[in-house]
């Protein structure tokens, strides 16, 4: 066991006279658990630190979204107000040039 042990980390385990491995140090592998523990820990609150950060960040967006739709559909609105506008006025300026047409023809 203190072999493969010290495979993955040779400060976990103590050597005998001949310095190979002679067992496991489960004091240092409970500090070494703990440590990768918090470090995972750690990793994990980051995690859902930027999850928060980006949820608050759509959420923004997306009431920016729906300002942006209601201005288009009022510039839209607007927009076809102005062209009926400009039709009437064409319409009323083609009914002018007509009734000139005929005061001048007619004598």
């Amino acid at each position: 066991m203190a072999e493969q042990v010290a495979k993955v980390d040779p400060d976990l385990v103590a050597r005998g006279e001949q310095g190979k491995p002679y067992t496991v140090r489960y004091e240092a592998v409970n500090a070494m658990l703990l440590n990768e523990f918090l470090k995972e820990h750690r990793k994990v609150e980051e995690q859902a630190n930027a999850l928060r950060e980006q949820a608050t960040r759509i959420g923004s967006q997306e009431r920016k979204a729906q300002t942006l739709e209601a201005t288009v559909a009022k510039l839209q609105s607007a927009l076809k107000e102005q062209a009926a506008a400009i039709q009437k006025v064409s319409a009323q300026m083609k009914a002018g040039e007509a009734t000139l047409r005929v005061a001048s023809v007619s004598p």
